[in-house]
């Protein structure tokens, strides 16, 4: 798969994404203060942000992407809202996401189709989560077939993860949910 170029998402990530991604609402569900999570595929800081306010200052965020322009930006954005002390920015590999575990909550959006070995992909976030741990995958429906999208929660599931399906929870989205086991 190829990786969308940072310089297109802004083509969605820009101020009207918040009337159709409300990450507040969205997120509210998985995390807590003093959450540890990570916000895979990070892009330009849209989900990071919020994920930062909402673990507090007793908290962690690691914002993975493997675009350093993508990094830069969403660093910018944590620090104009001045959680940026809670965020550790990871420029991760084809080969590795560069996780320090254990998380609470992994959010993956809009990201898991552009990964080349999504078998060794959720290989790590098993390796980074702990039993009870919860994933947040979402997909867009516009260029991803729900067939995919089952297949990618079928190969979760075969990596230690159980889950199920969620329609309707994120607009214009497939989206599963999965728990470590």
């Amino acid at each position: 798969m190829r990786t969308c170029p940072w310089w297109f998402t802004w083509t969605f990530d820009n101020p009207l994404r918040r009337l159709v991604h409300d990450a507040h609402k969205m997120l509210e569900p998985y995390v807590v203060p003093g959450s540890r999570v990570a916000d895979i595929g990070c892009g330009m800081g849209h989900f990071t942000v919020e994920l930062a306010r909402s673990v507090g200052p007793a908290g962690s965020v690691q914002a993975v992407d493997v675009q350093p322009q993508q990094l830069r930006v969403a660093e910018r954005r944590c620090r104009r809202a001045g959680v940026a002390e809670r965020v550790r920015f990871i420029e991760a590999t084809a080969e590795s996401l560069k996780l320090n575990g254990p998380v609470d909550f992994v959010l993956a959006f809009w990201m898991v189709h552009e990964v080349t070995d999504r078998a060794g992909f959720f290989d790590q976030l098993r390796a980074a989560t702990e039993p009870g741990a919860r994933v947040l995958v979402a997909e867009p429906m516009f260029h991803v077939s729900r067939e995919d999208v089952e297949a990618e929660l079928a190969l979760a599931a075969a990596h230690g993860f159980y889950g199920a399906m969620r329609d309707g929870i994120v607009r214009f989205s497939w989206a599963f949910e999965l728990e470590r086991m």
